[in-house]
C-alpha cells in the first residue's frame, strides 16, 4: 500500500478499497504514515467525502488500530453519545438507570471541548473522583456496579487521537466522514452491542440546523450498524441550554437533585428517558422503546439510580457518603452575582454558545489544552425560552472566582438573551428519531 496512492484517489473522487483505508488507519497509528500525509488525507476527504462503505471502513480499522474490548457479561453492554451542547449532563443521569436496568455501561467520555462541557469535568468536580482506571479497575467495576464513567486509555483508537489532533491544526475539523470514524472508533474500541446517539441542533450545538444534524445522524447510524453495532440517533434541541445550570459542579448539583427528587428538571429527565428506552430496546431489555422509558424512569423515580451513582462515586474515589451530603462535598464559588433582564419581556431566543463560550472564560473551561478548570463556577438558574424575566425573576446567577469576572459573565449573559412581548411557541425537546 501506498498513502500517496489513497490520497490522490481522494483527491480526485475515487473511492479507495476497504483494504485500503484499514491499512491507512493502521499507518496513522504506528507512524507509517507522516503528519503531512496525514492532513493531506483529511483534506482531501473534506473536499470529496469517502461515501458510506469508506465511511465505514475508515471506522473499522481506527477503531481496530489499538485495543478492541470484548466482554463476557450477563447482559448487553451499551452506551450513549452526546455530540455535545451546554447543560448537557445527561450521563450522569442515564448510566446508573441503565445499569438498574440490567445493563452493562462502560461509558469512555471526554472533556469540554470548545463551548460544551465536558462528562469527565463534570464528575472531576467531585472531590476524590478518579477518571482514569486501568483496564483491571474497569472490569472489576463493570462487573460490579453494573457502569463506569472513564476517560479513554492510550491504546484505545490510537488512529483517532493521532487524526485528530492533524485534523484541529489543518482546518479539516468540520467533515462528516471524519467526524463519524471519530466518534465511533473510540465508542466501539469499547466493545458494545448497542449504542444511542443524541445529535444536538441549535444555537449551542455544533450543528446549527436540523438538515445538518440529521446528516451526521444518518452517518452515524449507517456506519455504526456497517460496523456491526446496533444503533439508532434522537436529534434533540439545543436552543437552549438543556439544564437550567451551566458549569461543572452546579450541573452536578441539578443531576443530583434530579437523581433524588428534590427538584426534578423535567428536560433532563426526559431526555434521559428517552435516550434510555432507544438502547434498552435495542438490546432487548425492552420490548419496545415505550416500555424501556418506563424502565429508565422507574429507576429514577425510585430513587435505584441514585444509589446506582452513588456506588459509581464510590468506587472510582469520591466520597462513599455523596449521595446523602452531595450539597457539603461539592465546590462552591466566592462569589455569586444575580443577573438583571435589560428590560422586562418574555425569553424569545437564546444565544446558548455564547453562554457556554462565558463559562469556558469564567474559568470553567479550556482556553488552551493545558488549562486547569475551576470546578465551583458558571451560571444556576438560567432562564428558558419563553419564562417572564423582570425585576422579579433575573436571567440568571453567576459564579465566580473574583468580582471583576462576574460582571464580565453578567454581561456576556445579558447579550446571549433576548426578549419581547410574547412568549415563542414551544419547541419539542426530541425532534426525529434516526434507525
Amino acid at each position: 500500500m501506498d498513502a500517496r496512492q489513497i490520497i490522490a484517489q481522494i483527491r480526485d473522487g475515487g473511492r479507495p478499497s476497504a483494504e485500503a483505508l484499514v491499512w491507512f488507519a493502521k499507518g496513522l497509528a504506528d507512524g507509517t504514515v507522516s503528519d503531512a500525509q496525514a492532513g493531506a488525507f483529511a483534506m482531501a476527504v473534506v473536499l470529496q467525502g469517502l461515501g458510506e462503505e469508506g465511511r465505514v471502513a475508515l471506522t473499522r480499522g481506527m477503531r481496530d488500530s489499538g485495543q478492541v474490548l470484548s466482554w463476557d457479561l450477563p447482559g448487553p453492554v451499551i452506551d450513549k453519545h452526546s455530540t455535545g451542547g451546554v447543560g448537557d449532563c445527561v450521563s450522569l443521569l442515564l448510566a446508573p438507570a441503565l445499569a438498574v436496568c440490567g445493563a452493562y455501561v462502560p461509558m469512555i467520555s471526554g472533556r469540554g471541548l470548545g463551548h460544551t462541557g465536558g462528562t469527565l469535568d463534570k464528575l472531576e468536580a467531585i472531590p476524590g473522583f478518579r477518571t482514569a482506571l486501568s483496564e483491571a479497575e474497569l472490569r472489576r467495576q463493570l462487573a460490579t456496579q453494573g457502569c463506569a464513567i472513564v476517560a479513554a486509555s492510550q491504546g484505545l483508537a490510537p488512529a483517532d487521537r493521532r487524526l485528530y489532533g492533524i485534523r484541529d491544526v489543518t482546518g479539516t475539523v468540520q467533515s462528516i466522514d471524519l467526524i463519524t470514524a471519530s466518534i465511533l472508533s473510540k465508542k466501539l474500541a469499547a466493545g458494545l452491542e448497542a449504542l444511542v446517539l443524541d445529535v444536538k441542533c441549535g444555537s449551542g450545538a455544533f450543528m446549527k440546523t436540523e438538515a445538518e444534524a440529521e446528516a451526521l445522524a444518518r452517518a452515524l447510524v449507517e456506519t455504526a450498524q456497517g460496523a456491526g453495532c446496533m444503533a439508532s440517533a434522537l436529534i434533540s434541541d439545543m436552543s437552549q441550554p438543556l439544564a437550567s445550570a451551566a458549569g461543572n459542579a452546579l450541573e452536578v448539583i441539578e443531576v443530583m437533585e434530579t437523581l433524588t427528587g428534590k427538584a426534578v428538571n423535567v428536560a433532563l429527565w426526559d431526555l434521559t428517558v428517552a435516550l434510555g428506552g432507544e438502547v434498552l430496546a435495542m438490546a432487548g431489555l425492552a420490548a419496545d422503546a415505550t416500555d424501556g422509558e418506563g424502565r429508565v424512569a422507574e429507576a429514577l423515580r425510585s430513587g435505584a439510580a441514585a444509589e446506582k451513582f452513588g456506588a459509581l462515586v464510590t468506587a472510582q474515589g469520591g466520597p462513599a457518603d455523596f449521595v446523602d451530603r452531595w450539597r457539603d462535598r461539592l465546590p462552591a464559588s466566592a462569589v455569586m452575582l444575580e443577573v438583571p433582564a435589560l428590560e422586562a419581556g418574555y425569553v424569545t431566543e437564546i444565544d446558548a454558545e455564547a453562554l457556554g463560550n462565558a463559562v469556558v472564560h469564567l474559568g470553567g473551561g479550556r482556553l488552551r489544552e493545558a488549562d486547569r478548570v475551576n470546578p465551583s463556577v458558571g451560571f444556576s438558574d438560567l432562564a428558558a425560552l419563553g419564562d417572564e424575566v423582570g425585576p422579579e425573576r433575573p436571567l440568571a446567577f453567576v459564579h465566580a472566582a473574583t468580582e471583576e469576572a462576574a460582571f464580565a459573565a453578567a454581561a456576556a449573559v445579558q447579550r446571549a438573551y433576548q426578549l419581547g412581548p410574547q412568549a415563542p411557541q414551544p419547541r419539542p425537546l426530541v425532534l426525529q428519531r434516526i434507525n
